[in-house]
């Protein structure tokens, strides 16, 4: 995971949140958000918080004498989330690694988690940190994306990149979509010791303003753009090449798309 982190620099990270949040990130924001069990006094982490799009809408649901802790790895994600968010004393932000978590045993009642934990290099021991900081009866909530080939605009993007290279292509695309399989995920959570483990495959529509932004986002909001300019490609060929291919299959002014993730929920 230090390695994706290491790859969002501020150029990068202000794609990602003006491209992504809107095309794919905020839906399943609002819906993880949404299931958190909401009370008075209640303590929450948020793991892999980037730009602080989950955070926002955990903020629009806790109660006012609530604390929301909202940690990553990557400081050009969480230097980002500072800089745009509105003060909020219920809020801290902190870098950490979900690996080792600078928290006491039994600190918060709930964790979520929004599409991070496919960058995790030990997934169980990741699942078990979050069970350890969280008290009896403790909330785990977070997802992870269905497989690349159910979720539109990252399956355009990954293939035409592909189509650039006869020899070492980039692979960044196979990383996010990795962890499709809802029994593993099952499996994972009752591995790492969490009760009453569900996991719920979601489909929510994807729009973006146009071709031309939902390739910016893809391309260069991503660690993609590192792996290209390693390659020493051109950049602006291949976002342009990305647009085109997503006009085609999917209109524009907006462009419109189908996303499936897998939604988890476990209790400590």
């Amino acid at each position: 995971m230090a390695e994706i982190s290491a790859s969002f620099s501020e150029a990068i990270t202000a794609n990602y949140h003006r491209c992504m949040g809107p095309m794919l990130f905020e839906p399943f924001a609002d819906d993880l958000a949404a299931r958190l069990r909401v009370f008075d006094g209640m303590r929450v982490l948020e793991v892999a918080c980037g730009t602080g799009i989950v955070t926002q809408r955990l903020l629009e649901r806790l109660p006012a004498d609530s604390r929301l802790v909202a940690t990553d790895l990557s400081e050009p994600m969480l230097g980002f989330a500072r800089a745009h968010a509105d003060p909020d004393p219920r809020r801290v932000w902190k870098q950490a690694d979900v690996l080792a978590l600078p928290f006491s045993n039994a600190s918060f009642e709930a964790v979520v988690c929004q599409f991070g934990l496919m960058f995790v290099t030990d997934k169980v021991a990741a699942l078990r940190e979050m069970r350890r900081v969280l008290g009896a009866g403790g909330q785990l909530l977070f997802n992870t994306w269905a497989a690349l080939a159910e979720n539109d605009f990252s399956r355009v993007a990954h293939d035409r990149t592909m189509s650039f290279f006869a020899e070492d292509p980039p692979q960044f695309f196979e990383i996010p979509f990795s962890l499709h399989d809802g029994d593993q995920l099952l499996a994972m959570m009752r591995e790492s010791g969490f009760a009453e483990p569900r996991v719920r495959r979601l489909d929510l529509p994807s729009v973006s303003s146009s071709a031309v932004e939902a390739a910016l986002g893809l391309v260069q909001g991503t660690p993609l753009f590192v792996a290209l300019n390693e390659r020493q490609a051109d950049v602006s060929v291949i976002t342009k090449a990305v647009a085109e291919a997503l006009a085609v299959e999917f209109g524009d002014d907006p462009i419109r798309g189908r996303m499936r993730a897998l939604v988890c929920e476990a209790t400590r």
